[in-house]
């Protein structure tokens, strides 16, 4: 069973992280004016860009029990879920540190990023598939979430004023500190690292919430939409109302950041679902769009990766000089990241056309 909505929706995501980055790499690489719902909260809050990575995820749990629904669980095979762990966290560990391997002086190596947390959820939520029920999941799931907040709340290690709201005050960042030394992507005696090791267990948890909902859509077949919806709907306001005194942080990864950012991700496949998955529904030119990045995830994040400096061309920065002085530079700005968004379809269009799989 292949869901077109899950693949759409993955696709969404990937086009987000390419859109989000190369909007960072034009504020920060060229000083342009973006607009800041296409960059990451300092801190506490949302925007469009904090939406993307942890949409991904839960997609991650989803896609599990699709793909591993025959899987018989009295004879497992761990050992191809280990090697594909080891495989994303080596890939994002060159990836995390290309300019360090072009020169070792540019800086300090970073032990961790997103495809070493994609490898993370990816390869506990798998073994907590194949060896804990749905039921024992959701509440190993909610112990994380609920067992965090607290922790967030214990003595930084290194003496820094306890602050929810203040961005490293907390002890989830200096548990990073501690441990990670420099090797952290956020420097500095308030630095931690976005993807660091506490924050990686409520990721975890955001996966194996995927999970549940991956069992509800082939348990009910067609008749999951509504039951998807409310469980979203319930997590969206579940969160948002636990993030006025746990807030709202994607860079320690809150509980209430995960349920916010759950709740939205499986309404909008909610909404996705019933409308793509009909029987006999021939997808549409937007459908067959998100799917090229959908298919091949992985190798157009890595792509991304790999040609992030792109977008910062001259080449690519003189349509973006033509039009700033008449659509200001929020508007303009979105002119190269368009253009380098369509390169990498083409090429993810190329290998969809061409039935390649690129598996990690």
């Amino acid at each position: 069973m292949r869901l077109i909505s899950l693949d759409v929706l993955r696709g969404m995501t990937v086009a987000g992280m390419i859109l989000v980055n190369s909007a960072a790499a034009l504020k920060y690489g060229a000083d342009v004016d973006v607009s800041p719902i296409l960059l990451h909260a300092n801190w506490d809050g949302l925007t469009l860009a904090d939406l993307v990575f942890p949409g991904f995820l839960t997609m991650v749990g989803i896609a599990i029990p699709f793909s591993m629904q025959h899987v018989d669980r009295a004879s497992p095979n761990y050992g191809r879920i280990v090697t594909r762990t080891a495989r994303l966290l080596f890939l994002g560990f060159i990836l995390s540190n290309l300019y360090w391997f072009a020169s070792f002086a540019s800086g300090d190596w970073r032990l961790f990023g997103v495809l070493q947390r994609i490898g993370l959820v990816y390869g506990a939520c798998a073994i907590l598939f194949l060896t804990l029920g749905t039921r024992a999941r959701l509440i190993l799931a909610a112990a994380i979430l609920i067992t965090y907040w607290p922790i967030a709340l214990l003595p930084a290690l290194d003496g820094l004023a306890t602050d929810l709201w203040v961005r490293g005050h907390n002890f989830i960042a200096s548990i990073d500190r501690a441990v990670l030394g420099n090797h952290v992507f956020v420097k500095g005696a308030e630095g931690y690292d976005p993807e660091g090791i506490l924050s990686t267990l409520p990721a975890i948890a955001q996966g194996m919430i995927g999970m549940a909902i991956g069992e509800m859509l082939i348990g009910r077949q067609g008749r999951a939409t509504r039951s998807v919806a409310i469980a979203g709907a319930a997590m969206l306001i579940g969160g948002g109302l636990w993030g006025l005194v746990f807030p709202i942080v994607k860079d320690i990864w809150s509980s209430s950041f995960v349920l916010v950012t759950s709740g939205i991700t499986i309404l909008v496949l909610a909404l996705l679902h019933h409308f793509l998955d009909r029987e006999g529904r021939v997808p549409g030119m937007a459908t067959t769009t998100m799917l090229a990045f959908g298919a091949n995830a992985i190798a157009a994040y890595t792509l991304h990766q790999v040609t992030a400096g792109v977008v910062t061309w001259d080449i690519m920065l003189a349509p973006f000089g033509a039009a700033r002085s008449a659509l200001g530079d929020p508007v303009a700005a979105l002119i190269p990241i368009l253009i380098y968004m369509l390169l990498i379809w083409g090429a993810m269009e190329w290998l969809r056309r061409k039935g390649w799989i690129i598996k990690i």
